[in-house]
C-alpha cells in the first residue's frame, strides 16, 4: 500500500516537471506492470512487447527510486553507463558483488545518447559510490573527489534529467505546471497592476523589512526584487491590486505557493482572489484567502488550495487598515501547479544553531496537526541524526491523542504521510524536495504481538508534556534514521536564511486497496500473455498495471504511447541499437535502508519489512 502512493507521486512529479503523464491501461499494445519484486528493476525503453514488468520491491518504496526505476522504462541507462564515463568515474571491478557486473557496463552514444548534456554527478539515475560492493570499498570512485558523496542521490530529478528527459521527448509544456514568478524581470512576469487607490512596487529591500528578496537573498549584486505593497504610506481603506497574467490551468484542483514578508498592521489585509473567465469573458471574483497584517519579521511560506475550472487570473489585494501602519506586504517566489498543496507546513527557524547544538540523539517535535479526516499526528525530526546513524538527519511519523479521537475508527486504517523537506528553490520545477512516506497498516502489531501498532494513542502511546504545558499522547513512530546526509542537507536550498520547511500531508488512500479494474477486451489476453511469458512463482496479486498507473486521469492527459509516437524516429533508432546488442537488458537497483520502528513504551526500535 505504501508503495502504490510512492508511485502515485512520483508520476505527480512526471507532470510537474515534464510533458510525460502515465495513465491507467485501457487494452493499449504495449503498457508496464507494476509488481513487487525481488528488488527495484526495470527493463531498459520500450520493448514494444505487450506487458513490460517494474518492479518496486522491498524497501523501493522512495520516491526517487520509482522516479529512477520509470526513467529506465521511458529509455534512460544509468549516468555511469554513458561511453565518457571514463572521463568522469573509475569502476572498482573487483569490489563488484558477482554476478552483477552488468550494471556497470557502458553503451556507446546509438544506444546511449547524453543528448548534449554534460555528465551529471547530480543525476538520480548515478549509482553511489559504495552501489553493489563486496566490502565497504567503493565501486565508483569520482575522479574529481568532491563528488564521491553527491554521486547516488535520490531525493529526485536533477535539472540535468530533466534537461535530457525533456530533449529525448520534445517537451515544452508540463502536463500540471502553470507559472511561476521570481519578480527579476522588469515585466514582472506578466503580472498587472489592477484598478485600485494604491499600486504595488518591484522594489530590492524596504526600510523595517525585508532587507532582501527571498530568491537570492541578497547574495547576487543587482539582482534580487520582490513585489511590495506599502500599507505605511497608503490611506486607511485604499486597496492595491497585484494580478496575475492571463492563466489557464487544467481544470479542478491547484495549489497556489508562494512567500509573504508581512510587516503590516494587524487590521490590514492580504486578500488572495481568482478571477475566472467565462465564454463571454466575463470575470467573477472569488476569494480564497485572506491574510491578516502583523509584523512576522521574515519570509514566510504560504500555500493555498483553489479550484479553478476555466481560464483566469490570481488576484493579490492589499487592503490599508484603518489603524496606523508601519510596514506592508511583500511578496517574493510565487508558483503556480495543478496539483493539491500539502496540508500542513512545519518552519524550523534558527536552523544554524539548532544544527550546531541539539547533541546526537535528541529529538526536535513538530507542533500537532490534523489530517482532513480528523487524526492528530506529529513529526520528530533528529537533527543530528540518532545516536547509532551519526551524520544523517532522522525523521518519525507519530499519531497524537486529538479531539476527534472519540469518532475515528482504530486502528488508523491506511493513512498515508507524506513527510517532505522543501528545497526552497524559487521555481517549483527545480526543486528537489526530499520526501519519506508512510503508511498506517491497522493489522500491524507491536513488537511484542500485544497492541495493534497504530491504535488509539491515548491506549498504546505515552502521556507527554507540550511546551504550553498541556499534556497529549504520542503513539510509537515509524521513520527512516537515514533520511538525509548532511553534506545533501547542504548541497541545496533546504536551509535558506537560516530557515528550513517540512511540507506533511496526512491522506486517506484505502482506495487503493481495490484491485485496478482491467480492460474487459484485454483481461483473457493478458492473463494468457502472463502465463506464457513469465514464471509462475510471480504473485499476480501483487500487480498493478498501469499504461506508462493513476487513480484518475483527465480527458486531455497524453498517454504514453502517444508521446512515443510523437518522436518516433529518435527512439525507434535508440531501440533498434538496443535490440542488436542486448534483447534481456534488465537494470537492477539498489533498495533503500529499512524503515525503523520506535515505540515510546518499548523503549528498543525494531526492524520491520514494509
Amino acid at each position: 500500500m505504501n508503495a502504490k502512493g510512492v508511485i502515485l507521486k512520483a508520476f505527480d512529479q512526471y507532470r510537474l516537471k515534464t510533458c510525460i503523464d502515465f495513465t491507467p491501461w485501457k487494452g493499449e499494445k504495449n503498457y508496464i506492470s507494476v509488481f513487487k519484486g525481488s528488488g527495484c528493476f526495470s527493463s531498459v525503453g520500450n520493448r514494444r512487447e505487450g506487458k513490460q514488468r517494474l518492479s518496486i520491491g522491498r524497501n523501493c518504496d522512495r520516491l526517487g527510486t520509482v522516479e529512477h526505476e520509470f526513467l529506465h522504462a521511458l529509455g534512460f541507462w544509468h549516468e555511469q553507463s554513458r561511453s565518457d564515463r571514463d572521463d568522469y568515474v573509475d569502476i572498482m571491478w573487483d569490489r563488484i558483488e558477482p554476478g552483477k557486473e552488468h550494471n556497470f557496463k557502458t553503451y556507446d552514444d546509438t544506444l546511449s545518447s547524453a543528448l548534449g548534456v554534460p555528465y551529471d554527478y547530480g543525476s538520480v539515475m548515478h549509482y553511489s559510490k559504495t552501489a553493489f560492493n563486496i566490502g565497504s570499498e567503493p565501486t565508483i570512485v569520482t575522479k574529481i573527489p568532491h563528488f564521491s558523496d553527491v554521486i547516488g542521490q535520490r531525493m529526485g530529478f536533477s535539472s540535468s534529467d530533466l534537461t535530457k528527459l525533456n530533449r529525448l521527448y520534445n517537451c515544452t509544456l508540463s502536463s500540471s505546471f502553470v507559472d511561476s514568478c521570481n519578480f527579476e524581470q522588469e515585466n514582472i512576469c506578466g503580472m498587472i497592476q489592477g484598478a485600485g487607490d494604491a499600486k504595488w512596487e518591484q522594489r530590492n529591500s524596504v526600510e523595517g523589512g525585508p532587507q532582501s528578496d527571498f530568491t537570492n537573498m541578497g547574495q547576487c549584486k543587482g539582482k534580487g526584487y520582490f513585489m511590495h505593497f506599502n500599507t505605511a504610506s497608503a490611506n486607511p481603506g485604499d486597496r492595491a491590486f497585484l494580478e496575475s497574467r492571463m492563466l489557464y490551468p487544467k481544470a479542478g484542483a491547484q495549489c497556489l505557493q508562494f512567500f509573504l514578508y508581512n510587516t503590516g498592521a494587524t487590521d490590514d489585509v492580504l486578500n488572495i482572489w481568482v478571477r475566472e473567465y467565462d465564454e463571454t469573458n466575463s470575470g467573477k471574483m472569488k476569494l480564497f484567502k485572506s491574510i491578516s497584517g502583523g509584523n512576522k519579521g521574515s519570509w514566510e511560506l504560504h500555500n493555498v488550495n483553489i479550484n479553478v475550472e476555466k481560464k483566469a487570473r490570481v488576484i493579490f489585494e492589499g487592503v490599508r487598515g484603518k489603524g496606523p501602519s508601519a510596514g506592508g506586504f511583500s511578496l517574493d517566489d510565487i508558483n503556480l501547479s495543478s496539483t493539491k498543496c500539502p496540508h500542513h507546513i512545519w518552519h524550523i527557524r534558527d536552523i544554524t544553531k539548532l544544527l550546531a547544538t541539539t547533541p546526537v540523539g535528541t529529538k526536535v517535535y513538530s507542533p500537532r496537526f490534523l489530517s482532513p479526516t480528523g487524526y492528530s499526528f506529529q513529526v520528530g525530526v533528529y537533527l543530528n541524526g540518532r545516536s547509532d546513524r551519526p551524520g544523517y538527519m532522522a525523521v518519525y511519523f507519530y499519531l497524537t491523542s486529538g479531539p476527534n479521537d472519540h469518532s475515528l475508527k482504530w486502528p488508523c486504517p491506511w493513512h498515508q504521510v507524506t513527510m517532505a523537506l522543501m528545497d526552497q528553490q524559487s521555481d517549483i520545477r527545480q526543486q528537489m524536495n526530499m520526501h519519506r512516506m508512510v503508511t498506517t497498516d491497522p493489522k500491524k502489531m507491536s513488537s511484542d504481538g500485544t497492541e495493534f501498532y497504530w491504535d488509539n494513542p491515548s491506549k498504546v502511546g505515552s502521556k507527554v508534556t507540550a511546551p504550553d504545558g498541556s499534556s497529549y499522547y504520542r503513539g510509537p513512530g515509524t521513520g527512516t534514521s537515514t533520511f538525509l546526509t548532511h553534506k545533501r542537507l547542504n548541497s541545496r536550498n533546504f536551509i535558506k536564511g537560516d530557515d528550513a520547511y517540512f511540507l506533511f500531508s496526512l491522506e486517506d488512500i484505502s482506495d487503493l486497496l481495490l484491485p485496478q479494474p482491467l480492460p474487459q477486451a484485454a483481461v483473457h489476453a493478458d492473463a494468457k500473455a502472463a502465463d506464457q511469458q513469465f514464471p509462475p512463482q510471480v504473485d499476480a496479486k501483487n500487480s498493478t498495471v498501469v499504461m506508462a498507473v493513476a487513480i484518475s486521469v483527465a480527458a486531455a492527459m497524453l498517454v504514453i504511447s502517444m508521446v512515443i509516437i510523437g518522436n518516433a524516429r529518435r527512439i525507434r533508432r535508440m531501440e533498434k541499437s538496443q535490440q542488436e546488442r542486448d534483447d534481456a537488458v534488465i537494470i537492477q537497483d539498489m533498495p533503500g535502508f529499512m524503515d525503523l520502528t520506535e515505540n515510546p513504551n518499548k523503549g528498543l526500535p525494531a526492524h520491520f519489512t514494509p
